[in-house]
């Protein structure tokens, strides 16, 4: 299995890979506190605004 991983991963990031995977079932974060501060990062807010709006649009056009 190492060395797949080694193979696709890559050398010096199983570890990160790994615990990627792992943390979210082991570590519960605070979600209020993490979309609070998803909220003050004005440049992502306005991404995923501009985002939503498109697919928006482009589900309204299919539907015609």
């Amino acid at each position: 299995m190492y060395e797949g991983l080694h193979k696709v991963i890559g050398p010096r990031k199983i570890s990160k890979f790994v615990e990627g995977l792992v943390r979210p079932h082991v570590v519960r974060p605070n979600l209020e506190s993490a979309y609070a501060q998803m909220a003050r990062d004005k440049q992502r807010e306005k991404e995923a605004l501009e985002w939503a709006e498109t697919t928006f649009k482009d589900i309204v056009n299919e539907e015609e």
